[in-house]
């Protein structure tokens, strides 16, 4: 994805629903635990971090036990630290406060939270790119020499492959035909990132990657949940009973649950598209549109999947009168530009979800060049008396802005292709009217119903009518 992508449009829980969720996420609940905790006796060493005999009682303070606890209570502190929970006081002595950001947890925004959350987001994925050090903390106990070249480790790349991973989990995510908030199995995750798209079975180096990224993602998504980004179900460990060996992925559907299962949750959704928004991309959310004119929600909702326009227009028309709703709609909708096409079929889609008041506005545009086909086919779905039959000038200038629209909208799909297939077949003649029409796209159509006719004889007919068109337009 370049910057300048366009990704399909999230749909958001409220900010205060997400707000209680980031509170009772455990790495932010702990952190500020240990905040409200800290006091004048609390000391910190030269990195910030607290010194080893008070870790003990911070872990004590959090419930913790077991051979994780300390480290645990270390990684609260920290956040503690880094979202401005609490404060260091006086660098020489070590000495702490709470932060004036701790007031911001129980008497603040929803935005106020959220914007903790997500710095405390960011701590734990940076610490989620790190490998695991534990065989060079032992070398340091040992008083050997450490040799960080012999890790392999390149933060860069390794950022960069976990955030190719939470962007791939981020469209499954929004993306229309994607899981939703269904889990995702790791296997797929994985092999998102590495196997090539055009690769077809992948070869025995590529999935021995595989099986290297998922366990990688293993150990990430561990760190990951508890601050709410994931809901993970980790690696069966019994697969990976031989400490020597990686297992291999799932060849049997029936098991794929046993190599790891991931879900977005609903926080993690709102936390990978601020992240997204910050590094450029444009992730727009349902609802964005809901309070702009009628000409941003046709241009917005224009690259939208159907599902997702069709919630962002129901937002957009909640407090506008039906009338008034029709009449700026049908206005945004004119144009002989490129985008023009798919603007009116959106205009049309989101015309069919307001009610029988509109019809005022819909007779108005009867006589409209660019609009009366549509309006005439509102009308008649709407049981209105008295719809005048279009002049056949205007039957093909829709039919020629309805296909344009469709390649706009979906390239060249089978729906495409059965519409042209049905206008060939249902209209004898077509291409020897077609290609004088006056519409800026005409050549295009008839060039694309060439492309996708299945009969060669009506395809050179589309594509020498599309040569004709061409030619009048003197392009």
């Amino acid at each position: 994805m370049s910057d300048s992508s366009t990704l399909p449009p999230a749909r958001l829980r409220p900010e205060a629903e997400l707000a209680r969720e980031a509170l009772s996420a455990p790495v932010l609940a702990r952190a500020a635990r240990l905040a409200r905790w800290a006091g004048a006796d609390t000391r910190v060493d030269a990195g910030g971090g607290l010194v080893e005999e008070q870790v003990p009682a911070a872990a004590e303070q959090l419930g913790l036990t077991g051979d994780d606890a300390a480290a645990l209570a270390s990684e609260a502190w920290r956040i503690a630290v880094d979202t401005g929970l609490v404060e260091i006081t006086d660098e020489e002595a070590g000495t702490v406060t709470a932060g004036e950001d701790l007031a911001l947890l129980t008497g603040g925004s929803p935005q106020d939270v959220l914007g903790l959350w997500l710095t405390a987001l960011e701590a734990v994925l940076a610490d989620a790119s790190v490998p695991d050090l534990d065989d060079l903390v032992d070398a340091m106990a040992e008083g050997g020499e450490v040799d960080l070249t012999s890790l392999d480790w390149d933060p860069e790349a390794e950022a960069e492959f976990l955030d190719g991973v939470l962007g791939n989990l981020y469209l499954l995510t929004v993306g229309e035909d994607g899981p939703g908030e269904a889990r995702v199995p790791l296997p797929a995750l994985a092999a998102s990132v590495i196997v090539p798209g055009d690769m077809g079975e992948p070869s025995n180096e590529v999935l021995e990657q595989v099986s290297d990224a998922m366990m990688r993602l293993d150990d990430q998504f561990r760190m990951l949940e508890p601050v709410g980004l994931v809901e993970y179900q980790p690696v069966d460990e019994a697969l990976m009973a031989d400490a020597d060996e990686e297992p291999a992925a799932p060849v049997d559907e029936a098991d794929v649950t046993r190599y790891g299962m991931v879900r977005l949750t609903p926080l993690g959704l709102h936390g990978l598209r601020a992240r997204l928004l910050d590094a450029g991309f444009d992730a727009p959310a349902v609802g964005d549109l809901a309070d702009k004119g009628a000409d941003a929600l046709l241009d917005g909702t224009a690259p939208y999947p159907p599902g997702a326009a069709h919630a962002e227009t129901e937002l957009w028309l909640v407090g506008r009168g039906p009338l008034a709703a029709a009449r700026e709609l049908l206005a945004a909708a004119r144009g002989t530009d490129p985008g023009a096409p798919l603007r009116r079929l959106r205009c049309q889609q989101a015309l069919s979800l307001v009610g029988a008041e509109a019809e005022p506005a819909l007779r108005e545009v009867l006589d409209d060049a660019e609009l009366g086909g549509l309006a005439r086919v509102w009308l008649t779905e709407h049981g209105a008396r008295d719809v005048p039959a279009p002049p056949q000038e205007m039957v093909f200038w829709l039919t020629i802005d309805t296909v344009a629209a469709q390649l706009a909208a979906e390239g060249n799909s089978e729906e495409l292709r059965a519409l042209v297939e049905g206008l060939a077949r249902q209209h004898s003649g077509f291409f020897d009217t077609a290609w004088r029409v006056g519409h800026p796209a005409t050549p295009d159509v008839l060039e694309a119903m060439g492309r996708l006719h299945p009969d060669k004889r009506i395809a050179k007919e589309a594509r020498k009518a599309a040569f004709k068109a061409r030619s009048q337009q003197g392009g």
